[in-house]
């Protein structure tokens, strides 16, 4: 099954994003808003430059680790993984669970055509597409 469908028929493609520039604070309020565990990091040109999770911008708002005024840029991951929307959902597995950590996986993928933002997928669309 996962090998016959592919990311694209499965991946959202309204993707909420945020600038470099972005305020972490109101960066976690579009997440809470959106009710989305993760920000793609987009610049002028609307290219790819970074991710921002809920979980790392949350836990660390809480602990109180960020000076006013903190910005995206300054926290965002940019070593982002991605799939291809040709690719089958088999490969997003594999990436979820290869670049995940010890005990985890992560939990979305961006999809990039041709280096640019064309949607987003969870785990959740995967586990949704999956008609048992």
């Amino acid at each position: 099954m996962l090998k016959k469908l592919k990311v694209k028929d499965v991946m959202s493609k309204e993707v909420v994003t945020v600038p470099p520039t972005e305020d972490v604070v109101f960066a976690f309020e579009k997440l809470m808003k959106h009710k989305i565990s993760s920000l793609p990091v987009v610049d002028e040109d609307e290219k790819l430059v970074g991710i921002v999770t809920a979980t790392d911008l949350g836990h660390n708002l809480i602990l109180d680790k960020y000076a006013l005024g903190t910005t995206v840029e300054e926290v965002m991951v940019k070593q982002v993984v991605c799939v291809s929307p040709e690719d089958d959902l088999a490969t997003a597995v594999r990436k979820m669970h290869e670049y995940g950590s010890d005990d985890g996986i992560i939990n979305q993928l961006l999809v990039l055509d041709n280096h640019d933002l064309a949607g987003i997928v969870s785990d959740g669309d995967i586990i949704r597409s999956l008609k048992v």
